[in-house]
């Protein structure tokens, strides 16, 4: 068996792509698959020393990795008008936010870089990116940019909503917002890409037509959100963007890349290597 490190972060959306592949209730094809579960931040700077096989990343962080991995057309993580968002104790206008704190959940992450296309002049505070509500409420940081399921339980801690970028990027652009991706090493080989390919395709698809089996395994990492509330997240970014991103996703990927290289926030714009863009292969 050829052993596959496997990334994904601790939240219910990847949880839920990753049930099948497990629990083995798909075929393997004799892979072993190791699970690596670590917030996506870490998973982006293992991402560029290129340590894992298989791995999920920020969409921001791909321009530092193409040379050693390739996208995967399934398993992204897709908004569509919606996406992370800020919040704060209080109401702010965006423009109100410059020369303010704010949290953010990785340097490398999709949100600071939406953050960095929509607001200058700002302190960005990395931190964890499950501890950046209580950051806000405690009033160590002015705003917070959240991710994961916060994007739903911030008004639960007497938070307000400042922007969601995922609205503001859809009015903009008129494209769904990327914000994360699978990939899979370079140096695998085409056979072996190809198997993970189909193996993960296979994984999503038998976890949204088996939506509730996989969401219960999916809840374990939705750190104490209620079954509703992970069901409902779930349903955001596990979706038909998610089984094949299509040429609409690669247009997204394209227009982000090229804003932020117009902004200087990438050195250069990386060519697009999609392994099995619109191509159908349910099992």
């Amino acid at each position: 068996m050829k052993k596959i490190r496997v990334g994904h972060s601790p939240d219910p959306d990847d949880a839920f792509m990753f049930y099948a592949i497990a629990h083995e209730k798909i075929n393997l094809k004799g892979y072993d698959f190791v699970n690596v579960v670590e917030d996506i931040e870490s998973l982006n700077k293992r991402a560029l020393s290129a340590e894992l096989e298989v791995t999920a990343i920020s969409a921001a962080v791909y321009p530092k990795v193409a040379d050693n991995y390739r996208i995967m057309s399934c398993g992204a993580s897709i908004g569509r008008a919606y996406g992370p968002i800020i919040i704060a104790r209080q109401e702010f206008s965006l423009g109100e936010l410059r020369g303010k704190t704010i949290a953010v959940p990785g340097l490398f992450t999709t949100a600071y870089l939406l953050l960095q296309l929509y607001l200058s002049e700002f302190q960005a505070v990395p931190m964890d990116f499950d501890a950046i509500p209580q950051a806000v409420i405690d009033g160590d940081v002015d705003a917070g940019l959240v991710i994961h399921e916060a994007q739903l339980t911030y008004s639960q801690k007497g938070l307000v909503k400042v922007v969601d970028f995922g609205q503001s990027w859809a009015k903009d652009t008129g494209l769904p917002i990327p914000l994360g991706l699978d990939m899979v090493r370079r140096n695998l080989g085409e056979d072996v890409t190809n198997d993970i390919f189909k193996i993960l395709y296979d994984s999503i698809y038998y976890a949204m037509d088996h939506e509730s089996e996989a969401l219960k395994y999916a809840l374990q990492f939705g750190r104490n959100i209620d079954k509703d509330t992970c069901a409902r997240f779930v349903r955001m970014y596990v979706n038909q963007d998610t089984v094949q991103m299509g040429s609409e996703g690669k247009k997204a990927l394209d227009k982000m890349y090229k804003l932020a290289y117009e902004r200087a926030l990438i050195s250069s714009i990386p060519p697009l290597d999609i392994i099995g863009l619109n191509e159908r292969m349910i099992s």
